[in-house]
């Protein structure tokens, strides 16, 4: 993930308006005719990676909170591979659907988060309870994403991380510095405790709106 984007997307306020509504629900669910098709496209492993993500989406459905969230980060930091968008892409930042994701089998941390996100929103966690974090990696020097859980709003928040698959309190994770967040509804400041401030409304922004398209195409 591009480092500067960061940081300078906080500076002028451009996150604020990154996410706007959730994923349109009909997009998530695929027939056999779909499954088949990503099999010609991708291949067999792909065709096993999308019919898994499928049964989690149906059978967690009815599952705990916290088993929902074991089976979603699970999932995904065991079947998708760690690839840099320069190398993936061919481009400095790019937000790959979940869909992208899986027809791949590989993504930077950004696509791991919204992939968590997205499919946790398809299990029926409330959207409140999610937040998309950008963080500063201090072991790594570097810019990272992870997904956090919040079971209230003052509660300390879970965190989902392909870098460290156990999911962890924040507090716990004395290698990651929490810089923003952000979901379907606004923008807030992060930190370890607590929800944070919240700084801006979500909007609509070509980004977002390209991520939506692209998710409801999803290009197989």
């Amino acid at each position: 993930m591009a480092v500067g984007f960061i940081y300078t997307a906080i500076l002028v306020g451009v996150v604020t308006s990154l996410f706007s509504g959730t994923a349109p629900r009909e997009g998530f669910r695929l027939d056999r005719a779909q499954l088949d098709r990503i099999e010609g496209k991708y291949g067999p492993d792909a065709r096993r990676r999308f019919a898994d993500w499928q049964g989690i989406m149906a059978s967690g459905k009815t599952a705990p909170e916290p088993e929902k969230l074991r089976q979603v980060n699970d999932f995904f930091n065991q079947n998708i591979r760690f690839v840099d968008d320069l190398t993936l892409w061919l481009k400095d930042d790019y937000w790959a659907t979940p869909f992208e994701l899986l027809a791949k089998g590989a993504g930077d941390c950004e696509d791991f988060s919204i992939a968590k996100y997205f499919t946790l929103l398809e299990m029926g966690v409330a959207e409140n309870k999610l937040r998309i974090t950008y963080v500063k990696a201090l072991e790594l020097n570097q810019a990272h994403m992870v997904l956090t859980y919040f079971e209230s709003p003052l509660a300390v928040p879970l965190v989902l991380d392909n870098l460290k698959p156990a999911i962890s309190l924040a507090t716990d994770r004395g290698d990651l510095q929490p810089v923003y967040s952000f979901n379907g509804s606004g923008l807030w400041l992060a930190k370890a405790k607590g929800s944070g401030r919240q700084v801006g409304a979500a909007e609509r922004l070509n980004p977002w709106a390209d991520l939506k398209r692209r998710m409801i195409e999803k290009a197989f």
